[in-house]
């Protein structure tokens, strides 16, 4: 038995020695994209997450429901073209990101159309020519297109997992082979008959995901050339162009009016005003979207510069004075307190505080001098309603900062492949953070929001006071 456990494992330990690291990339010979498949699938992945966001019904989602947003039209604007041409400018600014990736795989292509994508992307951007071909003609086209890339990238994050399971089980089985041998502070008898059965079964468990990372590097992403990949990406990044363009009416002459807030302070964020009615909002048709490419912006700057220009937070926003994620933070600790104000103690008061801004702490020492209004049950109920009426519509705003601040951290350090659904395919919008929210507004909204809790703060420690007070008054007259 001995003699061949010492046979058999020296043949393992041969095997796994000669063998090729797994997960190695091709040769500098070959054309297929090996290992930056992982990266290939991340960026069809974000291609694909674009186009579904301007497929019909996302697109009615947004015209209807998320530019409609209680927050949105109180703090941001309440004008349908401006947050409408700054949703369209986020997905062009994204698909021009993604394209600089497109056109550094392109770079490797051998076919010279492919080699050509930049130029061929920013004609078809600027002019409205495409000079390939390269969108499709239709949706059900394009569909199909994007259903054959799904199953690319699924069969790519497959691979993936599969190439790490075969590694952590080679090393497992490394380990024992080292102990085996001696190697840990491991006695050579402890693999004898106890743990041979063990060993034989990571052996054929990894002879079995070798055999399944090699199919899978066959199916998926893996084995495709640079030219297959970069045909497939060109296609769909022409085709969410073209598709934008028709949907937004992106491109023609006529510009986007300037941001407009009609809403006053007090009718954004005083009490007394909450149930005020909704604004007039102009109906748009599709037809009056529709893009006419011979009306294309030749005439002045590039168009992804103008897309770039219209997400930059203009004077007066939180986005321009960098303090949209702070503002945001300040929200969300008033949330959580208005929760339960009686759990609330000095310290979350006093790191609360130290979130404000000078302008935040100014308007709220105006807002508290003088005299401190007595317990009132009527006035605290009207409290605990205005703190219920602002959070509804700022607090989702906030969250929705942090995730956006938080989504656009993930995607630039993120190198590795993303399964369909994955976190880049979970986007909020720009509009609905507070990057481009009146300053003024939101700080008067804040400044309300503190005053409140502080009231209703107030108005429970006092109430806990009495009660305890009673109940002392009542164990006295016990005692007697």
């Amino acid at each position: 038995m001995p003699m061949a456990l010492d046979s058999w494992l020296s043949k393992v330990r041969s095997a796994m020695s000669s063998a090729k690291p797994s997960g190695a990339p091709p040769g500098p010979r070959k054309t297929s994209v090996g290992i930056l498949a992982f990266e290939v699938a991340s960026l069809m992945s974000k291609l694909l997450h674009m186009w579904r966001a301007v497929g019909d019904a996302a697109v009615a989602r947004l015209r209807h429901d998320t530019i409609n947003l209680d927050g949105v039209r109180k703090v941001v604007s309440d004008d349908d073209d401006f947050l409408l041409g700054l949703a369209c400018a986020e997905l062009v600014d994204a698909l021009r990101a993604a394209s600089d990736s497109v056109a550094a795989l392109a770079a490797r292509c051998a076919d010279p159309a492919l080699r050509d994508f930049r130029d061929a992307f920013l004609e078809l951007a600027d002019t409205g020519r495409d000079r390939h071909r390269w969108a499709a003609h239709s949706w059900k086209e394009m569909d199909t297109r994007a259903h054959k890339m799904e199953k690319q990238v699924a069969s790519t994050t497959a691979l993936r997992r599969a190439m790490e399971e075969l590694a952590e089980t080679e090393h497992g089985l490394r380990k024992l082979l080292q102990c085996g041998n001696g190697g840990g502070g491991c006695h050579r008898r402890s693999l004898s008959a106890s743990k041979i059965s063990v060993a034989a079964e990571q052996q054929q468990l990894i002879f079995s995901k070798k055999q399944e990372v090699k199919h899978l590097k066959q199916t998926s992403l893996w084995g495709c050339t640079f030219d297959a990949v970069v045909a497939s990406l060109a296609r769909a990044a022409f085709t969410t162009l073209a598709r934008i363009k028709l949907i937004f009416g992106a491109g023609q002459e006529e510009r986007h009016p300037p941001l407009h807030r009609s809403l006053t302070l007090s009718s954004a964020v005083h009490p007394s005003s909450f149930d005020a009615p909704p604004l007039s909002r102009k109906s748009m048709s599709m037809e009056e979207l529709l893009f006419d490419q011979s009306l294309a912006a030749s005439k002045r700057g590039g168009f992804f510069d103008e897309s770039s220009a219209a997400m930059t937070p203009p004077p007066g926003t939180l986005g321009a004075a960098a303090l949209a994620p702070r503002y945001a933070g300040v929200v969300i600790s008033i949330e959580r307190m208005a929760r339960s104000p009686r759990q609330v103690g000095p310290e979350e008061r006093d790191e609360l505080y130290g979130m404000l801004t000078a302008s935040v702490r100014a308007q709220l020492r105006a807002r508290l001098r003088g005299a401190v209004p007595a317990a009132d049950p009527g006035l605290a109920g009207q409290w605990r309603a205005a703190l219920a009426g602002i959070l509804e519509w700022l607090a989702p705003m906030a969250h929705a900062t942090m995730r956006w601040q938080a989504e656009r951290s993930f995607e630039r350090r993120n190198t590795e492949a993303a399964a369909p659904g994955g976190n880049t395919n979970t986007n909020v919008l720009l509009l609905q953070t507070l990057h481009m929210a009146d300053r003024g507004k939101v700080e008067a909204a804040v400044v309300e929001l503190l005053v409140g809790l502080n009231y209703v703060w107030r108005f429970d420690k006092e109430m806990s006071c009495r009660a305890l007070f009673a109940v002392h008054r009542q164990l006295m007259a016990m005692e007697q």
